[in-house]
């Protein structure tokens, strides 16, 4: 038995996604989130600069927090620096890109799988060399895979504006790329997109199967904690708590809405030096 917090982090709101699912699946774990909104969006920034966020955090997550494994809640921090924080630190440290990936190559039918995500991740190609190293489970064939960024969505979310005529104008030019490849699993590869879902559906085609790695991520979170003995065996409900490196009555406001009645504490505030 292992009574450590489990450690959280993403650039802003979308890892509540993760935070939702986990908490969901793992309700007497205790959860420290952290969103580093002073300094969101990720996504268009160099891949090298979010490598020493992600270390900057998840060193504060195990150092400060004193966590027992750390969740990268991001798919850009992912990308950039997920092998070299399990490198780095002695916990175990689960990102959201190969739950993901794995999940949607296990739901297509006709083996042509896009996924969308931030300008970063899709040009990092870590999802390109996820599901290229997948193969289909009916036939053991190739997946066919069509990549797309999606700058902007983030921004819409974060803003709050999940059903705006904008948003859907937006997206409908984004996604065109994911419609004409013939898709019928799309795999939301930002945390922040399935806040999303509903337009992205409406624009896709609600035949086209959604798939957010939240769940994915947190199924991989028990699995480990159940594997290395960590878990926290007790019927009484985990203590959540949540820290901004931004705005904290913002990050309470948005934060509360997206996530739910968990975020009625008070957020923490975490400045960076």
């Amino acid at each position: 038995m292992d009574d450590r917090p489990i450690g959280m982090f993403d650039s802003g709101f979308g890892g509540l996604t993760v935070a939702r699912a986990v908490i969901d699946l793992l309700p007497a774990e205790d959860l420290v989130y952290l969103g580093d909104t002073g300094r969101y969006p990720y996504g268009p920034r160099d891949l090298e600069q979010v490598r020493r966020f992600a270390h900057q955090i998840a060193r504060s997550l195990v150092e400060e927090d004193g966590v027992k494994l750390v969740v990268v809640a991001c798919n850009t921090a992912s990308a950039a620096a997920l092998d070299q924080l399990r490198f780095a630190f002695d916990v175990p440290i689960v990102g959201v890109i190969s739950p993901g990936a794995r999940a949607a190559v296990s739901a297509t039918r006709n083996g042509h799988v896009g996924v969308i995500g931030t300008v970063g991740t899709i040009a990092s190609g870590a999802y390109q060399r996820e599901v290229g190293a997948l193969r289909l489970p009916a036939t053991g064939g190739p997946v066919h895979l069509t990549c797309a960024a999606c700058p902007g969505f983030v921004e819409f979310v974060e803003r709050g504006e999940t059903a705006s005529e904008q948003v859907h104008v937006l997206a409908e030019r984004l996604l065109e790329p994911v419609r004409r490849a013939d898709v019928d699993t799309l795999l939301l590869g930002c945390t922040h997109y399935p806040f999303l879902a509903r337009t992205i559906a409406d624009v896709v085609g609600r035949d086209v199967v959604l798939v957010s790695s939240a769940d994915e991520t947190a199924f991989e979170v028990r699995a480990i904690l159940e594997h290395t003995g960590l878990g926290r065996r007790t019927a009484t409900k985990g203590v959540h708590r949540f820290v901004s490196s931004g705005d904290v009555a913002v990050f309470r406001e948005l934060g509360r809405r997206l996530l739910g009645p968990e975020l009625d504490a008070d957020v923490e505030s975490r400045a960076w030096d």
